[in-house]
């Protein structure tokens, strides 16, 4: 079976001689959800940029394939990167959406490889792109905003929308990194039933990188967990206890636990209470107003 990730060996060293990557291997099979857990500064974000094509590793170090395809190798990206990307949805912690432009337009964005430049550049979609659209937003639970502009719209209704984007990508993979850090809890319970709700029913490999321990727990059966740029855990969730927890980090580990929960309490109780089925999103937050559409060009 061919793995939808493999990184083999990898390494990134900054300037200052500090090592943000330390010979990092990684397999993930097509279907599965996995966190990337830990604290601040111990590889999550670069390893997922990496995965992504958008930096390369060390010189003469490590290779990363996605779906059999190559993204990088001993430190150079492939010349076929942009056509790999194509597989691979990235959801930023930020967003990464034009404020000024309709949701619609910021998720069909995700269309760009596939849509010829001029149509892109001027906004004229045909209308069954608009549908595919509309579904995206639909199976997010946003479609009720769809027209309206993106820097109206909550953090978490933002957040959702750059999904959307990757599922109008068709994206085989979605690289989400820390996609509920700047979120309050309700927003983030949304985003994450969201990203559950597309695994399980598109089969999407889903790699999330958190610093929650009971997210990653609720969410996701498998947690590779670093520290200092090296894997440290790889293995089931519910095999993290508070002890291997407080092995892997010392001191780091508060960062990692919800807010109020101490290092000496069981976290996989904190997450037992949630620990069955997410539930969907797309129904949570309909609103019965819906709003005029701006011109939009159709075909």
């Amino acid at each position: 079976m061919t793995l939808a990730i493999e990184v083999r060996d990898l390494s990134k060293t900054f300037r200052g001689s500090r090592k943000a990557l330390d010979n990092v291997t990684l397999k993930v099979a097509p279907g599965e959800m996995v966190a990337l857990l830990g604290a601040s500064g111990s590889g999550k974000s670069t390893l997922l940029r990496h995965i992504a094509g958008f930096v390369a590793g060390d010189a003469g170090t490590g290779a990363i394939q996605v779906h059999g395809d190559d993204i990088q190798r001993h430190g150079r990206l492939s010349r076929r990167v942009r056509f790999a990307r194509q597989q691979i949805g990235f959801v930023f912690q930020q967003f990464n959406l034009v404020g000024r432009s309709s949701l619609m337009t910021n998720v069909l964005t995700g269309m760009l490889p596939r849509v010829p430049l001029w149509r892109s550049l001027s906004k004229f979609f045909l209308q069954r792109e608009i549908d595919v659209g509309m579904a995206a937003l639909a199976q997010v639970g946003i479609d009720d905003y769809a027209f309206q502009r993106a820097s109206t719209l909550s953090g978490g209704q933002q957040q959702r929308a750059a999904i959307a984007r990757t599922l109008v990508q068709n994206a085989r993979i979605i690289l989400a990194d820390e996609p509920i850090a700047s979120l309050d809890p309700e927003s983030s319970r949304r985003v994450m039933d969201t990203l559950a709700e597309i695994q399980r029913e598109r089969q999407v490999t889903v790699v999330v990188s958190l610093h929650q321990v009971d997210v990653a727990l609720k969410y996701c059966p498998r947690v590779v967990a670093l520290r200092q740029g090296q894997v440290v855990y790889d293995g089931p969730s519910s095999e993290l206890t508070p002890q291997m927890l407080q092995d892997l980090y010392g001191a780091e580990l508060s960062e990692l636990l919800p807010a109020g929960l101490p290092p000496a309490t069981d976290a996989t109780s904190a997450a037992s209470t949630s620990a069955g089925q997410a539930v969907p999103a797309a129904a949570a937050d309909r609103r019965s107003n819906r709003l005029r559409r701006p011109a939009l060009q159709t075909a």
